[in-house]
């Protein structure tokens, strides 16, 4: 049987989501803790990665078991086994063809800068306290949507088929001294959002404009793009799935 897993985590803690040598993993965590309270090998593959210090505000995941319990029961005990700083929302089955990673439609992410310095929030947001051109980086937003590769923001030396990505939605907004980048996908490349934050960052400084955001999206080279900004103010919001997988959720 096949279960699909939603939760949330606070990645500080953590190398990111995915498995890794010598580095704990959100992945490792939950693996070892299922492992555990079904008494077998279970692997887990999520919808996506997170970086290192990367947030989910949700994330799904998928495990096969031939263990039978009662998911409400197993969630709780799943809560009550994991640290304070992962937590299961829902436990349904699935088809056995159902796949977190490859059925996903979108994905959401928002990255948080505080204008102003905030003692409360720093783990969470980016303090920058230099004036941004908004109505610049809005514009920006609307460049992306006119491509789909995003080489240029991906790192270098990533192992994929192709950097093609349909990016459907992305904007800031400013509220109470914080800004606000959402953007939406089909699919991200590595590091993809924390570099677009970074270029258009830039763009707001004015030292780069429109005209050369367009010709840093065409060189497809990672150097021409500006610097990542800092993972500990991205979050994961939201993942999309067809309408029958959750139908049991």
């Amino acid at each position: 049987m096949r279960y699909f897993i939603e939760l949330s985590y606070n990645g500080k803690a953590y190398h990111g989501w995915q498995n890794q040598p010598n580095a704990v993993s959100v992945q490792e965590v939950l693996e070892k803790a299922l492992s555990t309270l079904l008494r077998e090998p279970i692997n887990i593959v999520g919808a996506g990665r997170t970086d290192a210090g990367v947030h989910a505000k949700q994330m799904f995941a998928h495990f096969d078991t031939n263990s039978g319990f009662s998911q409400e029961n197993f969630m709780y005990k799943l809560n009550s086994f994991l640290p304070k700083d992962i937590a299961i929302h829902t436990i349904f089955e699935v088809p056995k063809e159902a796949h977190a990673r490859f059925d996903a439609l979108s994905r959401s992410y928002i990255y948080r800068i505080s204008l102003t310095k905030n003692v409360f929030d720093y783990n969470y947001s980016y303090n920058f306290n230099l004036p941004l051109d908004i109505e610049a980086m809005n514009e920006a937003c609307k460049v992306l949507l006119e491509y789909e590769n995003f080489k240029c923001f991906s790192r270098s030396n990533t192992d994929v088929k192709t950097y093609n990505c349909d990016i459907m939605e992305a904007k800031w907004e400013e509220n109470n001294n914080t800004l606000t980048f959402s953007i939406t996908a089909n699919r991200f490349l590595r590091n993809m959002v924390r570099a677009i934050a970074g270029t258009m960052i830039d763009v707001g400084l004015g030292k780069i404009n429109i005209a050369q955001f367009h010709d840093i999206i065409k060189s497809k080279d990672r150097t021409k793009a500006g610097a990542s900004v800092p993972g500990h103010a991205l979050y994961l919001t939201n993942i999309e799935y067809p309408n029958h997988i959750l139908k049991n959720k």
